[in-house]
């Protein structure tokens, strides 16, 4: 199969991106652009363990690496996958062997040649199980054979069929980085990992920023890029800073010119004070509530059901986030054109909840009202990741537990930070969890829910929370993920978020949310794998 046949089975959509005016300066009249200085951008997501997203693989390191590392693959604002640091690819009928065409005039910023020996390095540094790699070794583990046919082209030969495989090879935790710099070990790698990106890592302070540094010999292979050769910005100076008031006050007052993770009410003070809000909903999944249905109480279908039942998310998600984020039904994001929902499935009724109960047996209750089994409490530990869920989130699990409590579940809710949450899931220690998961495309679906997916990656992270082991959904996933045929790959994905749905092993909540405020900056954008911002275009405002 030739690429352009291949492009229209691989199906992907914009990431939304809404101005609420045109740039200005906090304050200030409309804001022009000026070529250098330093942009200073305040994060509110957990500072990264390892520069590296090869190593683990979260959204922190994304919203970093996007800035000096690229992948070989993009995706255009239509939603049409391009080329990157590839300039073309083909496929064979079977789906097994793929030929990667790649352009012969980027090189690392350490000197060090892009070519086929280099993705064939990176590739083997996502599989090595030393590289303790979750995300990025999940893109790439069909990969069973790298073949160097020459400087410029690279051939994969695959164990199964991926239609998947561009979208994976999008993502930053699959970007190419130095064979060079991979070879000083991970602990050097993590400080400053060496990529082709527009800005090179100088200097990491843990606990306080990352400053970056523009790199001077950039070629402009971004496909987002609007203007031949290096950034317009000297640098980038990226904070940590976990306050989302902090945040808004240093963008309010002009000390940083971007920040992430506002607050509900601030993105809504922003469209009326000239600051411009960048709304770039994450693919793949939405934001959902797993149930883990390997153990008590969620391994009974009647508990399951009574739970959804009885949580009724959709007033908190009104009232918290005031209209900036909107209520799913669907396993899958807004964004990816293969959601499927089914509202009927999440209509709240208590006294359906408490039937179910009865019938499954928990009738007894507690002095606080909580129902028992044969002794036991109806108890639902419910980690909660304080680097990853927002303010607004937790209060919206708060009235989740509340409602839940009416019909007798005990929900214990227990905000930890990122690394206990981890040791949490890993323990199995959970009843339910909120785990955002953000790839490119549908095939998040065969991540998160395939039986495959109750088994650790090298990381030691496993992603199917729900611990679902369908034969019958397996087998749909499996069907789409080999199949380059784009309406038997909608319907097999349609068929698997039915199974899914049914369950009721999740409870959709709402898009994973992504806003930015630009206050003192134009020309920024969000990419159109996974949202992350771009600084290739920006330049600060005067």
């Amino acid at each position: 199969m030739s690429s352009r046949a291949l492009s229209a089975a691989v199906l992907v959509l914009p990431v939304a991106l809404l101005a609420a005016c045109a740039p200005a300066a906090p304050g200030d009249g409309a804001a022009s652009p000026s070529a250098g200085g330093t942009l200073v951008y305040a994060t509110g997501d957990a500072e990264p363990t390892c520069l590296d997203p090869h190593v683990g693989g979260n959204y922190p390191q994304a919203l970093l690496s996007s800035q000096y590392l690229e992948p070989l693959f993009g995706r255009d604002a239509d939603g049409t996958m391009r080329p990157w640091l590839a300039t073309d690819w083909e496929t064979s009928e079977d789906g097994l062997t793929w030929d990667i065409t790649l352009r012969d005039d980027v090189s690392f910023t350490d000197g060090t040649p892009f070519d086929a020996e280099a993705v064939k390095a990176n590739i083997e540094h996502l599989q090595d199980p030393d590289t303790a790699s979750s995300t990025g070794y999940l893109a790439v583990e069909q990969i069973e054979q790298i073949e160097v046919v020459d400087d410029t082209h690279v051939r994969f030969r695959l164990s199964t069929p991926k239609s998947a495989l561009l979208e994976a090879l999008s993502q930053p935790w699959t970007a190419m980085e130095s064979p060079a710099g991979l070879a000083r070990g991970q602990e050097e790698n993590c400080l400053a990992p060496i990529g082709t990106g527009p800005f090179v890592v100088q200097e990491w302070t843990p606990q306080q920023s990352v400053t970056l540094t523009r790199n001077e010999d950039y070629v402009a292979s971004n496909p987002h890029a609007d203007h031949d050769g290096p950034a317009h910005l000297d640098g980038i100076e990226w904070r940590f800073i976990p306050d989302a008031a902090t945040r808004q006050a240093a963008l309010a007052s002009g000390e940083v010119d971007v920040i992430d993770n506002p607050l509900p009410a601030d993105i809504v003070a922003a469209q009326q004070q000239g600051i411009e809000h960048i709304d770039a909903p994450r693919p793949a999944s939405s934001n959902r509530i797993e149930l883990n249905t390997a153990q008590p109480p969620f391994d009974d279908v009647r508990v399951r059901e009574a739970f959804i039942r009885a949580a009724d998310p959709t007033p908190g998600i009104e009232s918290l986030f005031l209209g900036t984020a909107e209520r799913s039904y669907s396993p899958l994001s807004s964004v990816e054109p293969l959601a499927y929902s089914d509202e009927e499935l999440f209509a709240t009724d208590p006294d359906a909840a408490a039937a179910l109960l009865d019938e499954a047996g928990w009738t007894d209750a507690a002095d606080d009202g909580t129902r028992m089994k044969d002794g036991a409490r109806l108890t639902v530990r419910f980690p909660v990741s304080t680097d990853q869920s927002t303010a607004a989130e937790q209060s919206l699990f708060e009235q989740i537990q509340a409602n839940a409590a009416a019909v007798g579940f005990d929900v214990v809710l227990d905000p930890v930070d990122l690394s206990t949450w981890y040791g949490a899931l890993g323990a199995h220690e959970y009843e339910a969890v909120s785990a955002p998961y953000t790839i490119v495309g549908p095939d998040v679906l065969r991540i998160l829910y395939h039986s495959s997916g109750t088994v650790p990656a090298p990381s030691g992270y496993f992603a199917n929370h729900a611990m679902l082991q369908v034969p019958e959904l397996d087998a749909a996933l499996d069907a789409a993920a080999s199949t380059l045929d784009p309406d038997e790959r909608a319907e097999r994905y349609t068929e698997a978020q039915r199974i899914v749905l049914e369950s009721f092993a999740i409870l959709p909540l709402y898009d994973q949310q992504n806003h930015f405020l630009v206050g003192g900056a134009t020309g920024v954008t969000t990419l159109g794998t996974v949202a992350t911002p771009t600084f290739v275009n920006a330049r600060l405002a005067d």
